[in-house]
């Protein structure tokens, strides 16, 4: 059959014009599958103040989240001394003693079995009973925003005045390059079984959108004893410091203690309240872990170590070491929504508050654990070991 030749040229295009539309199709379709498929694995955060278009994407990255009491292993963290302690040939207390170790010395953690970490110190290796050691808190939870103000300019003050030597001050040296985190960071140690209660907090905070922000824990001797003594001065010599101190039923002893703290022995924190604003999601060694990049600090009753009656959750003292009757109090007219949801994680998470401080929580189990033993804080902790965590191949 002959074929007119306008009529074969309109095959042709007719032909060309499929082709091409088949190809257009599966360029689409691959397209779209490849468009799915990240949206399926990336995750994607809101702020209240962002728009869809402007939300911040974390990018799957390999690896796993480690799954355990803490966000990152023990093995390769700094751990310290918080009293003298035998470093022991083997895990119990009657293996013959390698050495002495002084209160406040640093050493990597190698191992944990039961009740012992095994050890790396500057000069040997060894067993060590870990519920009298502090573990440093970046080290095993990096996901908390950290901000130790006393190293750098001290926020004490009382009746917003400020106490001389001490506000705005450095009262002492606490930070130090952090190989396991690959930064610069602060060294926040408290006792091991403690560190345990403030992860569960900050996953009850992260899975609501915010996360805990901690201006200290450890807290040397020689410093509590400078606050007492600068504050003692200052109410001596200002009748409205004087005032602020000692509304009923509070006294000065409510806000700064005389003498050795629950901050020495290793068993409290004092911490506020962020909202999250952006995150990414890093590797540290094997394992994955939420970077907080940007924050918006909620408004609290007062600034963080606001010295006076202002700062006081309840209206009335509530016993310091009981672990229930906080449960009955009356809050204070000061108090907020934003105090109140970070006592809900620390309190959920088995700490305690204090009655005068919003943002003061203690560990009762962990200074049940150590009264037989506990720290009196005299000594300064400014040097870490610690080293990138990796998976463990029994």
């Amino acid at each position: 059959m002959r074929i007119h030749a306008s009529s074969r040229m309109v095959l042709i295009l007719t032909i060309l014009l499929i082709i091409m539309l088949s190809g257009c199709s599966n360029v689409f379709n691959s397209t779209l599958s490849n468009t799915n498929s990240n949206e399926a694995s990336d995750i994607v955060l809101t702020s209240p103040s962002t728009s869809p278009s402007e939300s911040p994407v974390i990018k799957p990255i390999e690896g796993e989240r480690f799954s355990g009491d803490l966000e990152l292993p023990v093995i390769g963290a700094t751990g310290f001394t918080s009293v003298a302690l035998e470093l022991k040939f083997e895990e119990n207390t009657g293996a013959e003693t390698i050495e002495l170790l002084p209160a406040g010395y640093a050493f990597e953690i190698l191992k944990e079995r039961e009740e012992w970490w095994y050890v790396r110190t500057n000069n040997s290796v060894g067993w060590l009973e870990h519920k009298y050691c502090f573990i440093n808190l970046p080290d095993v939870i990096p996901s908390i925003v950290y901000d130790n103000t006393n190293t750098y300019a001290s926020k004490f003050k009382s009746s917003g005045k400020d106490i001389p030597e001490i506000t705005d001050i450095a009262l002492y040296t606490s930070k130090s390059y952090n190989e396991r985190l690959e930064k610069e960071e602060y060294i926040m140690p408290v006792l091991y079984s403690m560190s345990k209660r403030i992860h569960v907090a900050q996953k009850l905070a992260l899975n609501e959108g915010n996360s805990l922000k901690i201006y200290e824990a450890f807290r040397p001797y020689s410093v509590q004893k400078a606050i007492v003594d600068g504050l003692a001065k200052l109410a001596s010599e200002d009748p409205d410091v004087k005032k602020g101190l000692n509304v009923p039923p509070w006294n000065m002893s409510w806000f700064i203690v005389d003498g050795v703290s629950n901050h020495q022995v290793g068993y409290s924190i004092d911490v506020s309240l962020i909202k999250i604003d952006t995150v990414d999601e890093i590797l540290i060694g094997d394992f994955i872990i939420t970077q907080i990049t940007e924050y918006t600090e909620y408004t609290m009753p007062t600034f963080i170590h606001e010295l006076s009656a202002a700062s006081a959750i309840y209206k009335t003292k509530v016993p310091a070491n009981s672990s229930t009757a906080w449960k009955s109090a009356t809050y204070a007219e000061s108090m907020n929504e934003s105090a109140i949801i970070l006592q809900n994680y620390c309190t959920k998470a088995g700490l305690s508050p204090v009655a005068s401080e919003w943002w003061h929580f203690n560990d009762l189990q962990a200074r049940q654990e150590t009264k037989e033993k506990s720290s009196d804080g005299k000594f300064l902790l400014t040097s870490i070991f610690s080293s990138t965590p990796q998976q463990i191949v029994d």
